[in-house]
């Protein structure tokens, strides 16, 4: 068998990271907003059967400053006068939506709000309060309700965080990356320990009962004795939740990355030995791995719904529950109703245009799930939350399922899957390697590999 170096060096491909099935790039058939609508509806109602409330997605894309490694939709901006009007055209999005949803789902049953970006607290408190007000009037509030928001350490104020907290925001994901200077120098993201842990003090003192640290491995110049001096920084602020990511280099997609060359940025077995030393430091200090690139502590519900067997994974990560459908609102947001996935205009101007001019869903492109489509979506979910599936049910059955034992083969003999004739299984040694294991579930990249790299590498 293979040592671990060889196999992360064997299986050091580009790959998906398959927060959706199918991935965005294969997205084919896109729904017209009646087929959008139509699958939103019978989805909360669906819902309903299951008690189970929908989420609402905000995406706030403003940024006063471009950290180079983002790979998200943001406008770059000083002007602080975007903010009133971009917030007037979200909630115009969102009473267009409301005018399409049949009177007996309405006030809409919600369960889960977030807040993303960009950077959510760009907008100044009475914005902030003008677009939560303004989407909750016209809805039912679950009594189990988690209201989450991103932030930027640099950015965020004590009022902005009393706001929210009176708004009903419990939970709150602070951008870090990395405390080393010279990394966020290059990565245009300077920001202290005292800064992090002034905001961390804040937002427990008002009551926010879930803190959130986004860390980022490979990105340039980071060593190992940076690695752990940040991780060592991050532990004494005790988040109950860390997304530890691996830096996706991309420049052929985002411009930003090409400010810093190949040689400066740890890939293959050094930035492995990143992502290990970091794991290795935050089990240490009691944090469970939990799927891919997310750890949390035992009294956070994301561990728990790991272990119940109820974690989920959508565009924002992992969640400790399936809460569908999902509205996205906002520039480039995307939305989800297990059948169809529909994301809005990415360009700011032609968004505010479709909402403000052609009183229209601003909806950019999509992907109408087909009865294979929906069958290896619960299967890759499967693997990415619970690291096995099994298809014996006939309504999980897919004729692609039969080629899986074959595509599988390799991954058996280095140990990576334990494969029996409708099940999958993966094995300790397999986890580090989950992407390229979803990989042989996914009918489309199978079928149609891409003639240009469309993806990170998986290690």
């Amino acid at each position: 068998m293979n040592s671990k170096v060889e196999l992360l060096r064997k299986y050091n491909v580009a790959g998906p990271r398959y927060t959706s099935y199918p991935t965005v790039p294969y997205w084919d058939h896109s729904p017209t907003t009646e087929q959008w609508i139509d699958s939103l509806i019978r989805e909360m109602r669906e819902g309903h059967k299951r008690n189970e409330a929908a989420a609402l997605y905000v995406h706030i894309p403003f940024c006063q400053s471009l950290c180079t490694y983002c790979g998200c939709n943001t406008r770059i901006t000083r002007n602080r006068s975007v903010g009133k009007p971009y917030v007037e055209t979200v909630l115009k999005e969102w009473n267009l939506y409301l005018e399409k949803i049949p009177a007996d789902l309405k006030p809409i049953q919600l369960s889960e709000l977030h807040l993303g970006g960009g950077t959510p607290t760009f907008l100044t408190v009475e914005e902030l309060q003008t677009l939560i007000k303004g989407l909750l009037v016209h809805c039912k509030v679950s009594d189990d309700h988690e209201w989450s928001l991103e932030a930027d350490p640099r950015v965020t104020s004590h009022e902005h965080l009393k706001a929210l907290r009176e708004l009903g925001f419990t939970r709150l994901s602070l951008g870090i990356q990395d405390f080393d200077s010279k990394v966020q120098e290059a990565v245009h993201r300077i920001q202290t320990v005292e800064q992090v842990a002034e905001i961390v003090k804040d937002a427990r003192n008002m009551g926010y009962n879930s803190i959130n640290f986004d860390l980022i491995y490979g990105l340039p110049f980071q060593n190992l004795e940076g690695v752990r001096a940040t991780i060592e920084a991050v532990e004494k602020q005790r988040p109950d939740r860390i997304a530890f990511y691996g830096y996706a280099h991309v420049p052929w997609i985002k411009p930003g990355h090409l400010r810093y060359s190949d040689d400066d940025i740890p890939s293959g077995e050094a930035k492995r030995a990143l992502y290990e030393l970091g794991r290795e430091l935050l089990e240490k200090a009691g944090y469970r791995e939990v799927g891919m690139d997310h750890f949390a502590l035992e009294s956070d519900s994301l561990w728990k719904a790991s272990v119940d067997g109820q974690l989920h994974r959508n565009f924002m990560g992992y969640t400790s529950r399936r809460v569908t459908p999902q509205f996205g609102l906002g520039v480039s947001a995307i939305g989800d109703s297990w059948s169809a996935f529909a994301q809005n205009e990415k360009l700011l101007e032609t968004y505010a245009e479709r909402i403000n001019e052609k009183n229209e869903l601003p909806i950019h492109r999509g992907h109408v799930l087909n009865a294979e489509d929906l069958v290896l979506r619960t299967h890759i979910l499967n693997l990415m939350t619970r690291f096995e599936t099994n298809w014996k049910d006939p309504a999980l059955q897919t004729p692609f399922l039969k080629e899986i034992p074959a595509r599988l083969t390799e991954l058996v003999k280095d140990g990576l899957v334990i494969v029996g004739d409708e099940s999958c299984q993966v094995t300790t040694l397999g986890q580090a390697l989950i992407r390229n294991i979803c990989m042989a579930f996914d009918a489309r990249l199978q079928r149609k590999i891409p003639d240009a790299q469309l993806f990170s590498k998986t290690v």
